[in-house]
């Protein structure tokens, strides 16, 4: 099999070039008579209506007035009478005929004559719709920024939208060679760079070992991007959240000038966003990095897309279709024939799939590199330290973690990962350690400092006189220990040490270098810039016993994201886990992402679960969900589970009598369908066509339908 067949074996799609357009066979015939005169050449303009309804997925055909013919061009903003109401959408292309046996309405205004809509991007994004059976309209809401109508005007008066210092425009790039030398100590790194700057299109899976200093993983990613922008091309970059972005910036700014870059994010505004979207859409930036939207940017030329820690949940849209960042970056790679490279400090099943299918190469430091540049590992779990201290077990903050922190503090900061939030996230029973819950809605209770009243974390009722409904108990007793509330205990443990919190909507982005202690939620680490003395990853049984096939998975990125910020060994750097899970710490100890992650593949495979076959996941009211499925299987037939309820306790998700009262009576349920990549493209056309007929029509409510959601298992 050839490298360039791999990727569609891979995703589960047809690859663009073979997609069937969704311009064509679209049943209209053009009528020239009646309303106002339309354009000479070209007067029927296929319009793609903003609308996120299934069975208007598709161009209608409008006619083009005259006084419009010169601007109304493919990929502009149009608005459009559709039944009666005043819509906007985007002019797909323009045609000579159309097939309707009625007058063309008349397009009723060109919104702004810049193109954004781009070939290559409605191609990209009828891929992803096509991939997460979705809609091109909700792809493209997300892929183009809301307009800005003062930055058009600029653009097309012909003025440039960099606002940088006047310096930055004609200063030389500031080369560096700390990215390229780190490379270098990687397996296939060295060749990964050279093919790059060669103006070729490689593929790899980047095992990064540390995460602060010159050998960073922003460093990394930045060199790669240096050497493609060498080559003439650019790049596309995406990172979780705003301080993976902010570290990303920072470091392409040491190896390419501030007109090269693009910054595409929601969280800085409308419109910085879309000053940076106009200017790579005109070509003046030639790079754009940003967290998910920025997958979209129009970047010329595309040689590299590049998406850092593709396990992190945020990659993942909130909104319909649910579209993933690194899948979309794999469909941009295949369609624009780019190079593609997927970072993290561990490996994500996906990705080690696509590692042994042969798509992608990985790079990996050697064993001397690992030893050499992260730190000593020590479980307090293992037989040896049980036997020096049998209570570790019970323990939360065992003697070897105690020794770890007080020493770490004499050298510099201390990281102590925790896995909740807030002071006393779990209330339970002291007899019968059932969790405790409120009486008025059945949420779960919690503490939210030391001194104050247990209260409901749903509906904020404070429960003072709390009994236990299973054993009549009113004493209540920890179930787990917040951020706030470990910290105190160690402010109290280390007297005169700084205690830092980073956690919840107080996140901190980095740390001084000086002696302290820094509890952050698991996620929410901040850097230090000359790494940590040491690390406790607390909570690790709390998190491996999460009900989701993903936890063992999601824990150990975790802890390698943590353990990567900390010192070598031959700086006194060092990691204390408390964890039983001998597999999972297990890949820690030994500094081996890539074996675990080729063991949960096998499993995965034997079972036959994602990413060994595709998932989809169809929510909603129990009738709704089994006439959609009653409607598939008559076009496909499917492995399946359910339905199942979404909750065992539907009566612990109401707020009100009333709607406990519709819950009860017919509580949301979901099917999961098991699909094997062979006949993943039948499946979501067949979902597609599924939806689109409900809606059209409306035999049967709606339900969501969601595929490859990490979340559903």
């Amino acid at each position: 099999m050839s490298d360039d067949s791999l990727l569609p074996f891979a995703l589960g799609v047809p690859s663009p070039a073979r997609q069937p357009s969704l311009l064509q066979g679209f049943p209209n015939r053009a009528n020239d008579s009646g309303g106002p005169p339309l354009a000479s050449i070209n007067p029927v303009a296929r319009v793609l209506v903003e609308s996120s309804l299934p069975h208007l997925d598709r161009p209608f055909d409008y006619g083009v007035p005259a006084e419009l013919a010169d601007s109304a061009s493919a990929g502009v903003r149009v608005k459009v009478r559709f039944s009666g109401q005043e819509l906007n959408g985007y002019v797909l292309e323009r045609a000579e005929s159309s097939e309707a046996r009625h007058t063309l309405t008349p397009l009723l205004k060109v919104v702004s004559p810049l193109s954004v809509l781009t070939p290559v991007l409605l191609e990209l994004a009828s891929s992803v719709a096509a991939r997460y059976a979705g809609t091109l309209s909700d792809v493209l809401r997300t892929a183009i920024p809301p307009r800005v109508a003062r930055l058009e005007k600029a653009l097309l008066s012909g003025e440039s939208l960099f606002e940088g210092p006047a310096e930055s425009i004609t200063s030389a790039h500031v080369s560096s060679t700390a990215g390229q030398t780190a490379w270098a100590s990687y397996t296939n790194g060295a060749p990964y760079l050279q093919h790059l700057a060669a103006g070729g299109a490689p593929r790899a899976v980047l095992t990064a070992v540390q995460g602060f200093g010159i050998a960073g993983w922003p460093q990394l990613v930045a060199s790669a991007v240096a050497a493609v922008r060498s080559s003439g091309r650019g790049a596309v970059v995406v990172v979780p959240d705003y301080r993976d972005l902010d570290r990303m910036e920072a470091a392409l700014r040491c190896v390419l000038p501030d007109t090269d870059l693009a910054r595409l994010t929601a969280d800085d505004g409308q419109t910085p966003r879309y000053r940076s979207y106009l200017r790579l859409l005109s070509g003046e930036a030639k790079v754009a990095f940003g967290t998910r939207s920025a997958a979209y940017a129009p970047v010329r030329d595309v040689g590299l897309v590049v998406c850092w820690d593709d396990g992190d949940d945020l990659h993942i849209d909130q909104r319909a279709p649910y579209a993933h960042t690194r899948e979309i970056l794999l469909l941009r790679s295949e369609q624009e024939s780019s190079a593609c490279l997927m970072a993290a400090h561990s490996r994500s099943t996906e990705l080690q799939r696509l590692v042994e299918v042969g798509w992608a190469v990985p790079v990996e430091a050697p064993r001397t590199v690992v030893r050499a540049k992260t730190p000593r590992v020590l479980n307090t779990a293992d037989s040896f330290e049980q036997e020096r201290d049998p209570l570790a077990r019970i323990a939360r903050l065992p003697g070897a973690a105690w020794r770890a922190a007080k020493d770490g503090l004499e050298r510099g900061p201390v990281l102590v990962q925790v896995a909740r939030a807030g002071y006393a996230p779990s209330l339970v029973c002291e007899d019968c350690r059932e969790p405790a819950r409120c009486n008025n809605c059945q949420g779960p209770l919690a503490i939210a400092g030391q001194s104050a009243l247990p209260q409901c974390r749903w509906c904020s009722t404070p429960a003072p006189e709390w009994r236990c409904r299973t054993c009549g108990g009113g004493r209540l007793r920890r179930g787990a220990a917040g951020v706030l509330r470990t910290a105190e205990e160690l402010g109290r443990a280390f007297p005169g040490k700084a205690v830092v919190t980073s956690s919840g909507d107080q996140v901190k982005a980095t740390v001084p270098d000086a002696g302290a202690l820094v509890v952050a939620t698991v996620g929410a680490e901040p850097v230090a810039s000359g790494g940590y003395a040491a690390a406790l990853l607390l909570d690790g049984d709390s998190l491996l016993r999460r009900e989701n096939l993903r936890a063992g998975e999601d824990t150990v990125r975790r802890w390698f994201n943590a353990a990567a910020l900390v010192r070598p060994a031959s700086e006194g750097g060092l990691v204390v886990i408390t964890a039983d899970d001998t597999t999972a710490t297990g890949a820690l100890l030994r500094w081996d992402a890539a074996g675990y992650a080729s063991r949960e593949l096998a499993l995965r495979q034997e079972l036959q679960l994602p990413p060994a076959v595709r998932i989809a996941s169809v929510t909603g009211q129990r009738a709704d969900v089994v006439h959609f499925m009653e409607s598939l299987a008559k076009g496909i037939q499917l492995r399946t589970a359910g339905p199942a309820p979404v909750s065992l306790t539907p009566a612990a998700q109401r707020g009100t009598g009333q709607r406990a009262t519709t819950q009860e009576s017919d509580p949301e349920v979901r099917t999961l369908l098991f699909i094997p990549y062979a006949h993943a493209a039948e499946a979501t056309r067949a979902m597609r066509a599924v939806k689109a007929a409900s809606a059209a029509k409306r035999t049967s409510g709606p339900v969501q339908l969601r595929l490859d959601g990490v979340d559903v298992l």
